[in-house]
């Protein structure tokens, strides 16, 4: 049930029984990516930086997958006209306004702006998704991957086969199980192997993992699992849709932190 709180924000009193299933369905892929040994080998500035240099190519996709299902949502044409499914459109307008202007000491700014200046600080190297960024903005249909880590381009091509490909079902899946409801436990776990390492190098990178646990955790997870019951209704096949598209960002997600590992094992 949905139900809004005196501080007008949305809150879900109980878990739908077919979110629950898929929940169970999916367990032991996201127990692989909660318990992954990539957080017991960051030990280091320079492991982080390595992790930041792929996981900012996850940062900047999850923008343009939540960009898909605001479309997918709302009307973004004139004239405009109403859609269907108004709370989960409420959440994705809400948590577009969190993604891309929140509010970090006193300034608008977009959590993927301020991970780029969280790897500034850090010593990070960003020229390859600035280049990324660069060729996008010349041309959208352009993906430049010049010195991307070959499991952060995997990981892009998987997410943007979803966004091009995938039924509004899936997309909302692939948002709430592959980013939203298993970033808060996965950071959870990071921020427990980098407490040792924390100085000034570090206190934007901190800030980001914080405030997700904080909104992901708290607000944007459950309403995402909303989302998913919203859109499959009592459909079968978009059930199963949306838990094969789940599946696929976790494993997806899996990869990703594999080829992390892999470079940092084999400095």
């Amino acid at each position: 049930m949905l139900v809004w709180n005196d501080n007008g924000k949305v809150q879900i009193t109980e878990i739908p029984p077919s979110i629950k299933a898929m929940e169970l369905r999916l367990s032991p892929l996201r127990q692989q990516l909660h318990s992954h040994s990539l957080y017991n080998r960051i030990h280091h500035l320079s492991d982080i930086r390595l992790f930041m240099e792929s996981h900012v190519f996850a940062v900047w996709d999850f923008m343009s997958l939540l960009k898909a299902l605001q479309r997918t949502l709302t009307c973004v044409d004139v004239p405009w006209v109403p859609t269907p499914f108004p709370r989960s459109r409420r959440f994705i307008n809400e948590i577009v306004l969190g993604e891309e202007s929140d509010e970090y000491q006193g300034r608008a700014i977009s959590h993927f702006e301020l991970y780029l200046e969280a790897m500034e600080q850090a010593k990070a190297d960003t020229r390859p998704i600035r280049r990324l960024l660069s060729s996008v903005s010349r041309d959208p249909g352009e993906l430049i991957f010049d010195d991307v880590p070959p499991a952060a381009k995997e990981f892009v091509a998987a997410t943007f086969q979803t966004i091009r490909n995938g039924s509004p079902a899936a997309l909302a899946a692939a948002f709430a199980f592959g980013r939203e409801d298993a970033i808060p436990a996965m950071f959870r776990s990071l921020v427990r192997h980098l407490s040792h390492t924390l100085d000034g190098e570090l206190d934007l990178f901190v800030w980001y993992l914080e405030r997700h646990i904080e909104i992901d955790g708290e607000d944007h997870g459950p309403l995402a699992l909303k989302m998913v019951s919203d859109l499959c209704g009592d459909h079968p096949e978009a059930w199963e849709d949306a838990s094969l598209a789940a599946e696929q960002a976790l494993r997806a997600r899996l990869r990703l932190w594999d080829g992390v590992l892999a470079q940092i094992d084999g400095r």
